[in-house]
């Protein structure tokens, strides 16, 4: 069983890796054995997690991405398969949000987020996905979240996005298909440095607690077995799914 969750001589691009989900998901996978190429725009953060890969033994690459740079984005590519060979698995993790009502929501910063969210995601799966489909092989994998199943307020460009996000999954594993499956993570509330003041909310908290069957927030590591599912031949026979994982909030709120 380890061999069908083994991701020995694949090589993984993760977005985001600097911080966060993206540092787990790029610490995951060098775990399982892959060459994992650390992307996000923060260098001396990627260093970091780099450095933490390297020290438990595996292998890993920093590379500085503005991933709305189209052309940064197809040369990136286009380096990493020169160097490499190939990529295996693409697990497209970086993303922003505003927090603002939909009626006082500039079209700048709704463009924003699109851009970074839902625009980054499609460039990088069509770059990746051309050479995944030469060498007959390929995992691709998006974050989405459970605010691509539901609504919130004051983020509507996000929902918007992780919305959007599962639609270009399914159609990813229908023309990538048979060799390349495509798939999403829809988490649900995981504890990072990203939502501290929402942790130290007390009604926030509560409400984590009573509307989750786990009744707590998600950590990182809740997110790992599945990831290892979607980016490694267990996972062959998936494509086009959105997995949620989110301590059964959605069950409940559905």
């Amino acid at each position: 069983m380890d061999g069908l969750f083994s991701l020995k001589d694949r090589v993984a691009l993760v977005t985001g890796a600097s911080r966060g989900l993206g540092r787990d998901f790029a610490l995951t996978l060098a775990e399982a054995g892959a060459t994992v190429i650390c992307a996000a725009r923060s260098a001396p953060d990627l260093e970091a997690t780099v450095a933490a890969i390297t020290k438990s033994g595996g292998r890993a690459e920093a590379l500085a991405l503005d991933v709305n740079d189209e052309a940064a984005v197809v040369k990136a590519v286009a380096d990493i398969v020169a160097r490499h060979g190939h990529i295996d698995v693409l697990v497209n993790n970086a993303g922003i949000t505003v927090r603002k009502p939909v009626v006082d929501f500039p079209r700048e910063d709704w463009q924003r987020v699109v851009d970074t969210d839902l625009t980054a995601p499609f460039m990088l799966a069509r770059e990746c996905g051309r050479q995944m489909l030469r060498q007959k092989r390929g995992r691709i994998v998006n974050i989405s979240s459970i605010l691509g199943i539901l609504g919130r307020e004051t983020v509507a460009a996000y929902v918007a996005c992780k919305h959007g996000l599962i639609g270009l999954t399914k159609t990813l594993a229908v023309e990538f298909g048979p060799d390349v499956t495509a798939n999403c993570i829809c988490p649900g509330y995981i504890r990072t440095e990203f939502n501290v003041v929402l942790q130290q909310t007390k009604s926030f908290n509560d409400m984590i607690e009573q509307r989750t069957a786990a009744h707590r927030w998600g950590t990182p590591e809740d997110l790992r077995g599945t990831l290892l599912l979607l980016a490694s031949d267990a996972g062959a026979y998936i494509t086009g799914q959105s997995i949620v994982v989110d301590g059964g909030m959605t069950t409940i709120l559905a």
